[in-house]
């Protein structure tokens, strides 16, 4: 009695944990809350591999109750024995065609809509006149950010990727150092990220994110690429057409950026002593590549992808960044400050420098 009673207990707080667990998905980072028409498209293809996957169960455990309880030994006797179906002609043709066609039923969508992603031809096709060019980024994954180029503005980021509403955003994938995956839960499927090849495929995004909880939807690394895998995220601010094309005029123009305050005049100074030989301050320029481009580092949401946005938290990374990401390419501060650490001084100027430097202000 009591056994059986446990077992009550144990499918009981499953069936808790389970409902529980499905109201944990935030729309800004869960598949299960698409926000864009390949989301969307891909969201129903899950559906329907769930619907075959669960009438399959169904049917197979219909088939298992009634069983034991047409055969049961109270009902049948212990010396009956059913009869055997083993070469039956009819069986076995039922049982191979039955799979045959479940499989069709999601081979067919599956290929179909694969080949429908991977159509990215309008990327490189003219425009006419008075017609915006396709969004085309080149993104680049690195240990342990991201690199964003905007092929047809002319204009790199990093970190946070802005994109237009509405319309289909095409991705030119490839990896700096690595085997990275670029992922956008709520917007569309992973891509791997390739050292020796490029990938492509595009997105769209069918709302502006400033409604959103933290104003984002979130972005990941989805392949174990190093000890700071997990923490390898980027974020995504989707804007009006309109606001985009502000946004990309302001960007094209940060190369024009100063600093205001003495303090924040102070951080410039110690910036380019220590720190402008990998990072970039314009959205105009590349850089190096060794690091981010910080031209949007003000409006970002967080600090190294994963802490809050604030001046404290600048500082802790700027003071031992293995802290933070183990593993990751940054410098510790005595290799770029003539073997000394930075003084509390030095980081409340810088992190004010950085603060300061924004599009969006």
């Amino acid at each position: 009695m009591m056994k059986g009673l446990k077992k009550w207990r144990l499918f009981a707080m499953l069936t808790a944990l389970i409902v529980f667990l499905s109201g944990c998905g935030k729309n800004y980072l869960s598949t299960l809350s698409p926000a864009g028409e390949v989301a969307k498209e891909q969201h129903n293809l899950m559906l329907l591999a769930t619907a075959i996957m669960t009438l399959v169960i169904l049917v197979v455990v219909i088939i298992y109750v009634l069983a034991l309880v047409k055969f049961r030994r109270k009902r049948v006797g212990e010396d009956v024995i059913p009869k055997q179906v083993e070469g039956s002609t009819k069986l076995e043709i039922l049982w191979t065609a039955i799979p045959i066609i479940l499989l069709l039923i999601l081979a067919v969508p599956t290929v179909a809509l694969t080949y429908k992603l991977a159509d990215t031809k309008a990327m490189d096709a003219k425009v006419a006149d008075g017609q915006n060019k396709p969004v085309t980024i080149n993104v680049t994954a690195k240990l342990y950010w991201w690199q964003f180029e905007y092929k047809n503005e002319g204009i790199v980021t990093s970190q946070e990727l802005v994109v237009p509403t509405g319309e289909k955003v095409y991705f030119n994938l490839t990896a700096g150092d690595v085997k990275h995956s670029f992922w956008i839960p709520a917007i569309g499927g992973k891509m791997d990220t390739n050292v020796d090849n490029v990938n492509k495929f595009y997105l769209t995004f069918d709302k502006e994110s400033k409604d959103l909880e933290d104003g984002v939807f979130y972005g990941k690394c989805a392949e174990l690429c190093g000890p700071s895998h997990a923490l390898m995220d980027f974020k995504v601010k989707t804007l009006s057409r309109a606001d985009f094309d502000n946004w990309v005029k302001e960007m094209k123009a940060s190369d024009k950026q100063v600093a205001t305050g003495d303090l924040e005049k102070q951080g410039e100074e110690i910036f380019k002593t220590s720190c402008v030989s990998c990072h970039a301050t314009s959205g105009v320029g590349k850089g190096t590549g060794l690091a981010p481009n910080l031209a949007t580092f003000g409006d970002r949401n967080r600090v190294a992808g994963v802490l809050d946005h604030n001046k404290e938290n600048i500082k802790k990374w700027i003071n031992d960044p293995q802290a933070v990401k183990p593993g990751n390419t940054m410098p510790q501060p005595e290799k770029i400050n003539n073997g000394k650490k930075f003084t509390d001084q030095e980081l409340d100027a810088l992190a004010a420098y950085l603060m300061g430097l924004s599009v969006e202000k």
